[in-house]
């Protein structure tokens, strides 16, 4: 039976903040679907028809940045919000280059995250909040 909720993936390395995100995306009316890495994202060929991405840019093996750029070249990609441990201008530079939706330094709130994920839906393709 298919889902009418949206689907959100999210590739982040840290499996507690992995469930955190997974649980707020659930309450939050959405289908999370989770990956531990980049690389299991990409096998699983789901970036493309996913509704929204959350992407942490420090993974093991390839990077969410660079995962962005392999696997959606082109520009039609989905909303994609940015997430990081280790903020820094070079990262929020390559997100906004790339058209990230937003972009997050962990911890924050899952409101703000949930906030972000209903914002870049409502506004495919606009840029908004880098560097928060």
């Amino acid at each position: 039976m298919p889902s009418d909720l949206l689907e959100i993936v999210v590739v982040e390395d840290d499996p507690s903040m992995r469930r955190a995100i997974e649980r707020m995306l659930r309450v939050g009316g959405f289908r999370p679907i989770m990956f531990g890495s980049a690389e299991a994202s990409i096998e699983a060929g789901v970036l493309l028809t996913a509704d929204c991405l959350i992407l942490d840019i420090q993974l093991p093996g390839m990077s969410g940045l660079d995962l962005f750029e392999y696997s959606l070249p082109d520009g039609d990609s989905p909303p994609t919000i940015f997430i990081t441990s280790f903020d820094n201008s070079a990262f929020r530079d390559r997100a906004g280059r790339l058209g990230a939706s937003s972009y997050h330094q962990k911890p924050f709130l899952g409101r703000v995250l949930l906030d972000a994920v209903k914002q870049a839906l409502q506004a495919p393709g606009e840029n908004c909040r880098l560097g928060e």
